[in-house]
């Protein structure tokens, strides 16, 4: 039965940098669903019009689709050039229609320099509900992901997010980002968020600080997809995102530093292991 509920999608860019060599993998792999972010480098935010197209071509060709946008909308300081901001997600909500999906990973914000976010809810929340009324125009899902340092960080205030607007901001779960938060992913994070939840970022981490691969780590992976293959009334989406590469500013986000007991040669082979141990919690 869970089998059957769960899709399988990947940020095929933590594999390799070039577009071609992303999709002719996940084509290799038989993962038919891409979590879009860069494009040869870059940022999905910034593709023009015809690059999209060719984007398009090129996932067409493969016989891939888009699962959400993986989009940095509402990763900007509260201070910063907003409006811009605006307009930039405008543009990834075009793109979204353009790639056949109507998921769009977002954020909520972060705090001017000396602020704390958490004491920015009216500010975070007027933000929200602007990107809210664009998603609206152009028929796309606005889903949040939890993550270090923003407002929504910590299942508390995902759910209050999901609260304030309704439902329409939808959860992006990330079982990895909980523990390092210091969360507990299952029962606790996953209880308080499981009817709001669009789609799950599959990474493992521990509660040191270290990224491991699926099923290494205290993210309780299985435990929490099982529970949601039995919840769910139709199948869903789980991307990939394993981030076993150190890449650069991690130590500043999860804020310590650390050994990570698992290190691979090369992107390819980190993503290797990962979607191997990630098919064997699923299957």
């Amino acid at each position: 039965m869970r089998g059957n509920k769960i899709v399988l999608s990947a940020f095929s860019d933590e594999y390799a940098v070039p577009f071609e060599k992303q999709l002719e993998a996940m084509a290799r792999f038989g993962i038919g669903y891409v979590e879009l972010r860069t494009v040869d480098g870059k940022n999905v935010s910034a593709l023009t019009g015809d690059e999209v197209a060719e984007a398009r071509r090129k996932l067409e060709s493969f016989g891939i689709s888009v699962s959400a946008i993986g989009s940095p909308i509402g990763k900007v300081v509260l201070d910063g050039d907003i409006s811009g901001h605006f307009e930039m997600a405008r543009r990834v909500f075009e793109t979204a229609n353009t790639l056949g999906t109507r998921f769009v990973r977002m954020f909520s914000f972060y705090a001017p320099e000396g602020k704390n976010i958490t004491q920015m809810k009216t500010e975070v929340f007027d933000g929200l509900y602007k990107l809210l009324e664009l998603a609206r125009e152009h028929g796309v899902v606005l889903c949040h992901e939890n993550e270090a340092k923003i407002y929504g960080d910590v299942p508390a205030r995902c759910r209050e997010i999901y609260d304030a607007f309704g439902g329409e901001i939808k959860c992006v779960f990330d079982m990895g980002n909980y523990v390092l938060e210091g969360v507990d992913p299952y029962p606790e994070a996953y209880g308080l968020l499981r009817n709001g939840i669009a789609y799950f970022h599959i990474k493992d981490a521990l509660y040191e600080g270290a990224i491991v691969p699926p099923g290494a780590g205290k993210a309780k992976i299985r435990e929490i997809l099982d529970t949601h293959s039995e919840r769910a009334d139709a199948p869903f989406f789980v991307t990939l995102e394993p981030h076993l590469q150190l890449f650069s500013g991690l130590n500043a986000l999860v804020g310590r530093s650390f050994d990570n007991p698992y290190k691979y040669s090369d992107s390819e082979s980190a993503f290797e292991d990962a979607l191997k141990r990630l098919k064997e919690l699923i299957s």
